[in-house]
């Protein structure tokens, strides 16, 4: 198994060894990743020592995207995000939010693209009240697992050979 993946009960223990750095967390379902995903995750490890970026698992995936999603499952997004130089570790979860891994990691720094304000990310009123900040990060119009999805769909839908 990759070095920076872990399952939530063993995540705990690992970030222990840097309880001196400042923690960051992030967390989506990082299905196909894009240009986005990129910079966001770039902007976050500039704020943090260490970025924890926490995948939504299949089925909560599903139950927030609708049965077509993941279009590619958990084991391999785990990888694909792990690859990434910004991102230190990787988890993932399977309640509908990350609220349980934020309550036992207690990040310094919390983060989310620009869609979502910075009082409505899930976790913000844990990490401000612990004395960490909370970052709404540029959004990139148009940048989007559907976006793409649906570009895919209407370029192919009348090819044949699809």
């Amino acid at each position: 198994m990759n070095r920076k993946i872990h399952s939530p009960d063993k995540i705990i223990g690992v970030l222990q060894k840097f309880n001196s750095k400042t923690i960051g967390f992030t967390n989506g379902c990082f299905d196909i990743i894009h240009i986005g995903h990129i910079r966001i995750l770039s902007e976050i490890k500039k704020n943090c020592d260490i970025l924890v970026v926490a995948l939504n698992s299949d089925n909560s995936v599903k139950r927030l995207k609708g049965a077509r999603r993941p279009i590619i499952p958990l084991i391999e997004r785990t990888e694909i995000v792990a690859a990434l130089e910004s991102v230190n570790f990787v988890t993932y979860f399977d309640e509908d939010t990350p609220i349980n891994l934020i309550l036992k990691i207690k990040p310094q720094i919390l983060a989310k693209g620009g869609d979502w304000d910075k009082y409505h990310i899930v976790g913000s009123d844990i990490v401000i009240k612990n004395g960490g900040k909370v970052l709404s990060l540029d959004y990139i119009k148009g940048s989007s697992t559907t976006n793409i999805i649906d570009k895919i769909v209407k370029l192919y839908s009348n090819d044949r050979k699809f």
